[in-house]
């Protein structure tokens, strides 16, 4: 098969390397407007379940990534100075940098040809391809160009977040709520890097129009937020990379191909960064994409249909998960009252998917906690 792909990042390599390593005889370009070596952001977070998949998946590709990751096992949060552990919630960060040259130096063994530095205007350069992959990015230029037949939808929720890093290194993926004068606010953050951490700030529209943050300056932004979270930073500064404030773009598409052209990844749809699955998704979507050709081998057609037939139930029944997130965090200053233990039950709950009886399977240490200080607590009078 002649496969093009546009987009290396994580899902664009990950196919493209299980492809050309079950046949070599696969004719496979990717093709990158970015230069090697730059990326946007710092790390990205796989969960222990994410894990098992990708090493059932790949043996060569999780030794490496296990090899560079970092490793914890509870989730953290941190409300009024108070840090509550949530057990349970095994996690591992690596630098989306190094995720990248991983899959980089696993596909120039396979023998993938990977072209960066280039932009398409048109798709009239893949005519002779068995199989177009669009796999570049919530912006994906592929998918624009046939507009019409995926029919796609976006939308913008209404919180802010920038993406910075730090060299403050933290023990666990940890969420910190932070009131300050100008408002409500949220640090998603983890370590990535034995010295760095991913550092991601979010807030509300009302507390982003009042700390002024439309009319500052990329650097005052970054000092009022190390202002905010002086105590988490501990001296350690924000560090930027192309950092700006925006507003998440909510993507889903009808319609997952166009003939023998497919979306996946960020292209064919978005996952809030409060359930850590973005780029869980995207290389999921490449496994899933790969088994649909191991069971249809050359018949594109019907392994599309495989595919689109078997992973959209499952990304369907993630995106339901990532709604109650986002929904949860587009009122999170509301629930700033509620105590630091109340505050992290209401936190694992907001899909609307996990009851307390769930939850103490997953985390039977926190839910005991959590039970021990509600049947403490004073009566209500009413």
């Amino acid at each position: 098969m002649k496969i093009a792909i546009v987009g290396a990042g994580p899902a664009g390599l990950y196919f493209a390397y299980l492809m050309k390593k079950a046949d070599p005889a696969h004719d496979i370009l990717v093709l990158e407007q970015n230069q090697k070596g730059a990326t946007y952001g710092f790390g990205v977070v796989f969960s222990d379940a994410a894990l098992t998949h990708l090493e059932d998946a790949d043996d060569a590709f999780y030794a490496a990534l296990d090899a560079r990751a970092e490793h914890w096992d509870d989730l953290t949060i941190v409300h009024r100075g108070e840090r509550v552990p949530i057990d349970g919630n095994g996690f591992s960060g690596i630098s989306r940098l190094a995720l990248l040259e991983i899959l980089q130096d696993l596909c120039a063994e396979a023998g993938v040809e990977v072209c960066h530095g280039e932009t398409i205007e048109d798709l009239e350069r893949f005519d002779d391809c068995d199989l177009v992959v669009g796999a570049d990015g919530v912006n994906s230029t592929v998918r624009r160009l046939l507009d019409a037949r995926f029919q796609p939808q976006v939308s913008e929720l209404t919180n802010r977040f920038i993406w910075y890093g730090t060299g403050k290194v933290f023990p666990t993926l940890s969420l910190t709520f932070r009131s300050h004068d100008t408002g409500s606010y949220v640090a998603h953050h983890y370590r990535y890097a034995p010295d760095k951490s991913t550092f991601i700030v979010e807030c509300d529209a009302e507390t982003f129009e009042r700390g002024g943050f439309e009319q500052m300056e990329p650097e005052a932004s970054r000092r009022l937020c190390e202002e905010i979270f002086a105590s988490d930073l501990e001296g350690h500064p924000l560090i930027s990379n192309t950092s700006i404030w925006r507003r998440f773009p909510v993507l889903t598409n009808a319609n997952w191909r166009a003939g023998n052209t497919v979306l996946i990844g960020d292209a064919l749809r978005s996952i809030h960064f409060s359930i850590g699955s973005g780029t869980r998704l995207a290389m999921e979507d490449a496994i899933a994409l790969f088994q649909a050709f191991q069971k249809q081998p050359g018949k594109v057609s019907d392994a599309l249909d495989l595919f689109i037939e078997g992973r959209k139930p499952q990304v369907e029944k993630l995106l339901s998960g990532a709604r109650g997130s986002y929904e949860w965090y587009e009122e999170f200053a509301s629930r700033l009252a509620l105590d630091p233990m109340a505050l992290a039950y209401d936190y694992m709950t907001r899909s609307g998917r996990v009851s307390e009886e769930r939850l103490a399977k997953i985390a039977p240490r926190f839910t005991n906690a959590w039970r021990a200080q509600r049947s403490s607590a004073p009566p209500v009078l009413r």
